[in-house]
């Protein structure tokens, strides 16, 4: 099964230029199972979801993309967003306490610089990601992202066999084009 974790829509996710209807049918297209709403912040209502899903015939999984004091992580399993979510560990035990799931999205965005790093650099860039207690909260890290660089990706996949956690993928997609 092939869903992509992190999707944003408008008018929930106001950097977006995606709807919910032309995310499903893209996501449709390029032959995906299923998407998650993770918008910045905002939580779809449980009905809308429901709809949307009904209607299309597909699957969809809510979700939230959390910008925390840490960095951003996207959450599934809680069905609206709660003051003090931005403190990871208030937002780890209400997880927990809700049965559900968080991922780091583009994990290396704290960690490495705009520009090219040498072997040095990158080097102690993955050696301050690994020893960075935000990742002590999360069940997997978003390897491949479909906004960043091969080699902003190739950085997460490092991290992901450093802390012996899970890889997973999302397209990130903010437009059409990016879905998939």
């Amino acid at each position: 099964m092939l869903i992509d974790l992190h999707c944003h829509t408008f008018p929930l996710s106001n950097d977006s230029f995606l709807s919910p209807d032309q995310l499903i049918e893209r996501a449709r297209a390029m032959g995906l199972d299923g998407v998650c709403l993770t918008e910045h912040d905002s939580v779809w209502q449980p009905h809308n979801v429901r709809e949307l899903a009904q209607r299309h015939n597909f699957l969809i999984i809510p979700g939230i993309e959390v910008n925390t004091e840490d960095d951003h992580v996207l959450v599934f399993g809680l069905d609206r967003y709660v003051n003090g979510i931005h403190q990871l560990p208030q937002l780890a035990r209400l997880v927990a306490e809700a049965g559900g799931a968080m991922v780091s999205p583009h994990p290396y965005r704290q960690f490495t610089p705009l520009l090219r790093m040498d072997d040095d650099f990158w080097t102690m860039a993955l050696e301050r990601a690994v020893a960075s207690p935000a990742f002590q909260h999360v069940c997997a890290l978003e390897a491949i992202n479909g906004r960043s660089t091969q080699e902003e990706n190739l950085f997460s996949w490092q991290l992901c066999a450093h802390l012996g956690l899970p890889a997973v993928a999302g397209s990130d997609a903010h437009e059409p084009s990016d879905v998939g």
